[in-house]
């Protein structure tokens, strides 16, 4: 093994973890924007962008909103999470799935993964429940009184479909609704079902590192047209029906701006070449470390379950040192870092978060080991071939 970690070299143009990848059209909404004089929030390109996601998702309704996590904060609002509220969570997330609990003053109660498809673990998701009913459930040393939780956030990590089956048998046995977090997973798929229609409301995100970009943005899709109208009017200050400015709610200034919508109207032209390009990217990857594993390594990728649809957002791998002759995650990741190429760690766990000490957790420690050893590759569907020169050159100074 030889490590490129010596002979660091910045003037290599940067190859990114995962850059925004523009399609063409985009232009062409945006200066309908400028042309009508429609740049304020709202307009023809938000009311399109809503149907394009309806008409690609299936589902119903949609909002369209300045973040995913502004759609997680109005879903549980919807639901009436309020202060001392229990709100189950996957940990194995990136934070803005459970920041938004914390907005509410809710308590998140953590679940660990499954081997599977590292998202949400139904055994321990029905275990955490069932201890939230009885009482038994800790938070910061005190016992919390008796409850059931009252939403479930599951998430479709990098773009691998969580197992909604059984997360929603469960969710149903016990009348739980779920806010399917399918931010990184826009266009995967379970049984030819979109990812973010399982639940009683779906995320989505448009953040510039996402699958398709409206620099910032996401939405907030669901079966509830009722629901879906009353986000719409949170997200705009929830101002009520009079000619002067009044409100007896609490709004918030959430909606997505007729720009912004403008350029994903553009991207969700090219929305399927995308995620085919970042598909192809993986399998070069795993061809590569079939390759690597007749050498005596063994590179671990992100599973994906049966029935299920990937769009792979990104690909993130495994590497125990036990396995790879004392190659670690970081031995790569600093190699590659010396190249000017991006990679990084799998997200840390919510649960080992300082800012969430001492809440509730249920585990097996499944999450921890991924972090630990994991780490996402580049993965953007602008990587070129000579990117992926690059990229294994690295590789092969690592592995071979």
């Amino acid at each position: 093994m030889k490590l490129a970690v010596k002979n660091t070299n910045m003037n290599k143009p940067k190859i990114w973890l995962s850059s925004p990848h523009m399609g063409g059209s985009e232009q062409k909404f945006v200066n309908q924007a400028f042309d009508t004089n429609w740049v304020a929030p709202l307009g023809p390109n938000v009311n399109g962008f809503e149907q394009d996601l309806q008409h690609y998702t299936g589902a119903k309704h949609a909002a369209a909103l300045s973040s995913g996590t502004a759609a997680i904060h109005l879903s549980l609002i919807l639901l009436g999470v309020k202060p001392g509220d229990l709100v189950i969570c996957q940990s194995f997330t990136f934070s803005a799935s459970a920041n938004p609990i914390a907005y509410q003053g809710a308590i998140p109660v953590f679940i660990d993964s499954e081997p599977e498809s590292w998202n949400m673990s139904p055994e321990l998701l029905e275990r955490a429940i069932q201890a939230c009913q009885k009482g038994e459930v800790m938070h910061q040393g005190m016992k919390m009184p008796a409850q059931l939780p009252k939403a479930i956030i599951p998430v479709h990590l990098y773009g691998v479909p969580a197992n909604m089956d059984k997360i929603e048998q469960i969710a149903g046995k016990y009348k739980i609704p779920v806010v399917e977090d399918a931010a990184e997973a826009l266009g995967s798929s379970i049984n030819g079902r979109k990812c973010g229609t399982f639940g009683r409301f779906g995320i989505l995100s448009f953040n510039g590192n996402k699958i398709i970009t409206t620099s910032g943005g996401g939405a907030l899709i669901s079966e509830d047209g009722e629901a879906i109208a009353k986000s719409r009017f949170l997200a705009t200050q929830a101002r009520d029906n009079a000619p002067h400015y009044q409100h007896s709610q609490i709004g918030y200034n959430y909606r997505m701006s007729n720009i912004v919508a403008g350029i994903g109207r553009g991207q969700m032209e090219v929305l399927d070449e995308r995620i085919a390009a970042r598909r192809t990217s993986f399998e070069r990857y795993n061809k590569y470390f079939r390759t690597a594993s007749q050498r005596g390594y063994r590179v671990r990728f992100q599973p994906e379950p049966e029935g299920s649809f990937a769009n792979r957002w990104l690909t993130a791998i495994t590497i125990n040192p036990e396995e790879n002759r004392g190659i670690t995650r970081e031995t790569l990741r600093l190699a590659m870092e010396a190249e000017n190429i991006e990679s990084r760690p799998l997200w840390k766990p919510m649960h080992l978060q300082p800012v969430f000490e001492g809440t509730p957790f249920f585990g097996d420690g499944t999450s921890e080991m991924r972090f630990k050893h994991g780490l996402c590759l580049p993965s953007g569907s602008n990587l070129t071939d000579q990117d992926f020169e690059r990229i294994f050159r690295v590789l092969d100074e690592v592995f071979i």
